[in-house]
């Protein structure tokens, strides 16, 4: 079963243990994906080694990693999406928990960095009745007289309606500016594809609304900010950075200060994007994905001929891919295409024409960016160009869903492992555009759901198997 992993995330939070069971057999609380082997990574080279750090498994499941504000950080931390805080010692393996939701009070806690300053950022959404939702962001301060941190209420929302769906992906990924002075703030889509979604009738002809499909961009020493549900009150104010975002889950900065956001498709089989996040830039959603016109918002879509609906999908299975005659029209403004992955890897793509899988490298065919269903995840930058000449300052990203090597056996990617590190080689060919190789340095992971950097290397967090951190170590700059 392919499941929207920031759906899953949130209904792993709010649904009790009886309730997950029956819905998710394969899933215990405390244990992630049962049925799924424990990870063994393996690097696709000598020189790279991998070696585990420790296994976080508990009653939560583990989301993120952050690193502390030090020179050469001796120490991570991570979050569960109870709102629990971890600090583990990367030399003895040594973990405690250090700061729980009785003291920031979030819960769905999905987003987590740490600033230049040592400041901690968390992002955390709650469901209230009538199916509404409302997001929360805090920041916590070193007191330092008192050595504690004190916690305090950056941004909150106004409350937004859900789609009830597994495509309410709320608000999750963050990322704090080098320079300490913005945060960027994911709010992922309500819908799969920009459907109609009426929360079993109680908001007709609801599509995305204000506060869904976009990033936000905030000052980080704001307090108290009211975000309204109202696209144009919040461009008023200068909040909005991006919109036409589906679920930009992770972003990074790259050493030059450019913003990228790895972007989660939908159902249907159309790539994944890895985007350079601009300013006031438009990126497609739901009218453009993965380099592609989305075929709902033509008056002669006919879902029954549509060769890149899969039936094992969510969204194909209830029937979400219609012929929509209320679809509405595109905007006037120009939309930002996709970062072209000219290969080797994680660039499999089905043939809307005949329908079979390809290899768009392997053609010679530029491919916006990443084979459908990877989920991509755990995006970082050697921003310290701490490694070896052939990978310094690039970007490193895994992906979440398991998929199939050798064809499309799976609900998840085709032809493409996935589960893996790859190695992101961008290049900056115009003032206006970038361009990459993709290649997979490390695979079998078991579900990678976020990822950090220190020197050399690369710190993986699994959300499945035994929930563990991998230490890989990339050769270093000489």
């Amino acid at each position: 079963m392919h499941i929207d992993f920031a759906g899953f995330l949130h209904n792993f939070y709010a649904t009790s243990l009886r309730q997950l069971l029956i819905i998710f057999p394969s899933v215990l609380v405390g244990t992630a994906f049962l049925n799924e082997a424990v990870a063994v990574p393996l690097a696709s080279r000598a020189d790279i080694t991998i070696k585990k750090i420790i296994d976080t498994q508990s009653t939560w499941p583990s989301v993120r990693l952050a690193k502390p504000n030090q020179a050469k950080p001796t120490a991570l931390y991570y979050l569960k999406i109870n709102g629990d805080i971890y600090r583990v010692n990367l030399v003895t393996g040594i973990q405690a928990r250090v700061y729980a939701a009785a003291q920031h009070h979030l819960g769905n806690v999905q987003g987590f960095a740490i600033g230049p300053t040592g400041i901690f950022y968390l992002v955390g959404n709650e469901d209230l009745a009538n199916n509404l939702t409302r997001a929360t962001i805090v920041k916590g301060v070193l007191d330092t007289t008192t050595k504690k941190v004190v916690w305090s209420t950056l941004a909150q929302t106004a409350t937004y309606p859900r789609s009830a769906t597994a495509f309410d992906h709320r608000f999750n990924g963050i990322v704090v500016a080098p320079a300490g002075d913005f945060i960027y703030v994911n709010s992922g889509s309500r819908t799969d594809h920009g459907e109609i979604q009426t929360a079993g009738g109680l908001y007709p002809n609801t599509r995305e609304v204000g506060l869904t499909a976009f990033i936000l961009r905030l000052p980080a020493n704001g307090s108290n900010i009211s975000l309204p549900n109202s696209r144009a009150l919040l461009r008023s104010v200068g909040y909005i950075f991006a919109e036409g975002t589906r679920n930009t889950f992770d972003m990074a900065f790259a050493p030059n200060g450019d913003l990228f956001g790895a972007e989660n498709g939908p159902d249907r089989d159309m790539a994944e994007e890895l985007n350079w996040l601009q300013l006031g830039k438009h990126y497609g959603f739901p009218w453009r994905i993965g380099g592609m016109d989305n075929p709902q918002q033509f008056a002669n879509y006919d879902p029954t001929k549509d060769l890149l609906l899969d039936s094992r999908f969510t969204a194909v299975k209830k029937g979400y891919y219609q012929n929509d005659p209320t679809y509405p029209a595109r905007p006037v403004r120009a939309l930002v295409e996709p970062i072209v992955n000219l290969g080797p890897d994680a660039d499999s793509y089905r043939d809307p024409l005949d329908g079979v899988v390809k290899d768009a490298s392997g053609l010679g065919m530029p491919f916006s960016t990443f084979t459908a269903h990877r989920s991509p995840l755990g995006l970082v930058f050697d921003t310290a160009n701490a490694m070896s000449p052939e990978f310094q300052g690039d970007g490193f990203m895994s992906s979440w869903t398991p998929g199939d090597a050798l064809g499309a056996s799976v609900p998840g990617p085709y032809k493409d492992p996935s589960q893996d590190l790859l190695h992101l080689n961008l290049t900056k060919v115009s003032a206006t555009k970038y361009q990459l190789q993709t290649t997979r340095i490390v695979s079998g992971f078991a579900r990678p759901i976020d990822a950090e950097i220190i020197g050399n290397k690369i710190y993986v967090l699994e959300y499945g198997g035994t929930q563990a951190i991998w230490e890989i170590t990339l050769p270093a700059k000489i």
